[in-house]
Formats: structure tokens, sequence, C-alpha cells
């Protein structure tokens, strides 16, 4: 497909997409009319709309373009999956919302009930995940009847290189069509030859075959450590052509580390990551943390301040204990809590080691003799951790995530895999906590980490606070 012809079809769908939502906006006024009642069609259309108002509308949907383009909806889709399509339709649909509700709030639009937003986004989730899969469908039927072909050579012939070529090969909707491969002769040529494929020419004769042959991508499948430098001659030969290049991101042969594309001025760049990404979903993640944590703190003052004359009447010392703890990427920062032992008790954990109930680098007993009357209590029914949405508020760790670590547990780390845990913000709430917390092993407890570091959304946080509360009722495994 010529630059033109994409062009024009990008645009088309910039304008449905607009027009959905305009559609998806005036359905949910039928459905839910600010009055209460059926609105008539001929009703809603004969509706007068005044100056500022349709100002409003024409800045909302200026946002909801950008919040489209931002999710990658105006991108070439043809190697993504449908699922992966219709969840960044959906994503794109949500924010547009939320959009619709902030705008409602700023200026005062009045028929943006919970009701009217709900029916709006599922309108509008609905509308453009079937646009998207006719379009999808569409595409796929012409490129299966060789309409709209996309040619691929691939560089190499390694095992890599091979499986690439047969899932693209699985899929003919996607329209790509494999030419063959470029390789010079090596010890696993034999396996090769016997895949079926086809090998077009060796290093040397890519340049002419670039010359007299239809490609429109190269794909790069070679060890870069050893063949660098046909890497680079073949990169410069594509450049000089404009044929487009396409290499394989697991140049490593990472496990569980995740690929992104980013720019340093202007200039392109390949970030790899095991932690969250960065995004909308972390802005929001940290927007809910700080609104919750500012409503609780609030609310619970009252408990907050009887829990401090509790501990003031029962023991000696401060009634916060302090301590230096490892969050994000190993800083220190000092998390806050309710002090629940005596006051020299840290000075007192080399006497007791030997009591120690737990694996790993971790250290708690039952029945710790350095328990106040006072603390035995807040410690079973997790009140003194509240304190440490201060912590939350000041960004030094979430509503949920992997507990923080002492630094005395930190310093016992034995293997790197664990250290992973602390490549995102340290949490009041996790996995540990509500699946038995000191009553499993301490590598049962890394694993938790790592499944949700790995699983990470905001639908997971969410239950993990929901389920939080009848775990810390229940008690189970608290110390």
């Amino acid at each position: 497909m010529n630059e033109i012809k994409r062009r024009l079809l990008v645009n088309a769908l910039k304008l449905l997409d607009l027009g959905i939502v305009v559609v998806s906006f005036g359905l949910a006024t039928i459905v839910v009319p600010p009055n209460g009642g059926a609105v008539p069609l001929l009703e809603f259309l004969s509706v007068k709309v005044k100056l500022w108002n349709f100002l409003i509308f024409a800045l909302m949907l200026l946002v909801w373009h950008f919040i489209f383009s931002l999710f990658g909806l105006y991108e070439s889709k043809r190697l993504a999956s449908l699922h992966s399509e219709a969840i960044d339709a959906a994503k794109a649909t949500t924010l547009v919302s939320v959009s619709l509700m902030l705008s409602a709030t700023v200026f005062t639009i009045r028929m943006a009930t919970p009701d009217f937003l709900l029916s709006f986004w599922a309108f509008s989730t609905a509308l453009l995940v079937s646009g998207r899969l006719f379009i999808r469908q569409l595409l796929g039927a012409l490129r299966r009847r060789g309409r709209n072909l996309h040619h691929v050579l691939i560089l190499g012939t390694n095992s890599r290189a091979i499986a690439f070529a047969s899932r693209i090969d699985a899929k003919p909707e996607l329209g790509y069509r494999i030419l063959g491969f470029v390789d010079n002769d090596w010890e696993g040529t034999p396996g090769f030859l016997a895949s079926g494929y086809t090998l077009c020419c060796t290093f040397e004769g890519l340049t002419d075959y670039l010359r007299r042959n239809v490609v429109d991508e190269v794909a790069i499948y070679l060890p870069l450590r050893s063949f660098y430098e046909h890497a680079l001659q073949v990169a410069a030969i594509c450049e000089q052509q404009g044929i487009m290049m396409r290499f394989d991101s697991d140049i490593f042969d990472l496990k569980s580390a995740r690929y992104r594309a980013e720019e340093l001025d202007g200039d392109p760049q390949i970030t790899v990551h095991t932690g969250m990404l960065e995004g909308w979903p972390l802005l929001v993640k940290g927007i809910f943390d700080i609104t919750i944590s500012l409503v609780l703190l609030v609310l619970l003052l009252p408990l907050f301040l009887v829990v401090a004359i509790l501990i003031k009447l029962t023991s000696n010392g401060p009634v916060f204990f302090l301590q230096e703890r490892v969050g994000r990427n190993k800083r220190r920062f000092r998390i806050h809590k309710f002090r629940t032992m005596i006051p020299n008790a840290e000075q007192m954990l080399a006497e007791l080691e030997a009591m120690n109930e737990l694996s790993g680098p971790v250290f708690k007993i039952k029945n710790d003799p350095r328990l106040t009357p006072i603390g035995k209590y807040l410690r079973r029914t997790s009140i003194d951790e509240l304190p440490q949405l201060l912590n939350v508020l000041k960004g030094e760790m979430s509503l949920v995530g992997p507990r923080p670590m002492a630094v005395r547990d930190f310093e016992g780390f034995s293997e790197d895999w664990q250290r992973r845990r602390f490549s995102i913000r340290p949490g009041i709430t996790c996995l540990w906590q509500i699946n038995g917390r000191n009553s499993i092993p301490f590598h049962q407890w890394m694993e938790l980490d790592m499944q949700y570091i790995q699983q990470w959304s905001l639908w997971l946080d969410l239950k993990i606070l929901a389920r939080t509360i009848p775990a810390v009722l229940r008690g189970t495994g608290a110390a």
C-alpha cells in the first residue's frame, strides 16, 4: 500500500472513531436522559446547541482524538493480535470516559451522571471494538486473496529466523509473504534446507537481490555478536534503498524482561525492563494511592489519636516507630509505623536470632518478648501499619506492592532474582499479605512478589485491596 492511500485510510479511520464517540454520546443521551424518561430520536436531534456548548464539545473531541492516538489506534496493527487491539481500544474509551467525567466536573455538565458515563463507555467501547474487528476481518480477507501483500526477506537461517517465518506463514490474514532467506553456508544449513524454506542468496549476493526484486522489509535474525559487520552492511544497504528493516529484539535471550521503544532527543532507543511499564495505568495508580491515602488519613484521625494515647499509657517511648527500609531500586526511606515494641527492641535482636521461626533472611517469632501489651493487639489487627499511609503520600510507597524490606533483611538476600521485587515501589499490602503472611515460607513469599510484578494491572490492585480487609480480620499469619 502506497503512502497516499495509507494516509487517506488513516484519516478516514480517525473520522470514523470521532463519529463513533459522537454517536455513543447521542445514544447515551437517549438511553439515560438528564430528566428521566425516554427521549424520542427526533426530539434529541432537534435540540438547539449553544455556541459555548459547541466549543466545549469540540475541545473534548480534540482531547479524545489525542487519547486515541496516544493508545496507538492509528499505527499499523498488522502483526498485533485481535485481543491486544481490542484491549487498546477498550483502554482508550475508558480514558475518554474519564476525560468526559472530568470535563463534566470542570464545565458543570449536569447530564454526565454516573449512569450516563457508564452508557457512554459501553456504547463507545462496543462500537469501537466492533469497528476494529470489522476492519480487521475485511483487510484479512483481502490479504488472503493476494491484495496488499508485504514481501519479507529474512537474514539468517537459525532456529529463531525459521520460527519467525513459521509464525508469519501460519497467519495468511496478516498479508506477509516470505520471499526466502539469506545466509552463507554453515553447520546448520542442512537443517534449514530440511525445513522447506528457500535460500535466496548468500550475503555477497544480497545487494543484487534487493536491486532486482520486490522487497518491502528485511528481517534481521543474525547473531549480532558474531555477525555484527554483516548486519551493519545490510542495514546500510536497506537505508540506501529505502527498505524497511526489522530486528529480533530478544538479542540477549532474556526470560522475563520486556522491550520498549523510546526516544532521546529524537534518537530512537530500545529499553529493557522487568518492572511495570510507565504510562497512564501507573499514573492512575499514583492518583488513586494519593487520593485514598489522604481520605483514609482524615477518616482515621480519631483512631490514630486513641492508639497514640494507648501507646503512651502502656509503655515508655515514642508513639511512632521509624525504621530505614529498602524501596524502589534500593532507595532507602524511613517507614512510619505505630510502635509495638519496647524502646530497645532492635538492640535485643541479636539475642533472639536463634528463635527465628521463618526461613530466609527475615525475622519473626510468634510470642516476641519485645512486644508491648497494646503492641500485640496492634500487630494482630495490622493497625500498626496504618501510618504507612504517610509514606504513600510522600511517594515512597504504594497502597499495593511488595512489602518494604528492612536493611538487615535485604542484606541477607542470596539470589539475584529475588531482588527484582525492588524494581517497583513497595506497598502496604500485597499478595503475600492476603495469602497467609508469616505462615508461608520465604521462597513462596518471593514468588508471590514476582507474580504480582509479572501480572500487575489496576484490576489486580483492586482485588488485593478488596481481599486485604478479610485477611486482616482473620489475622492469618499475623505475629
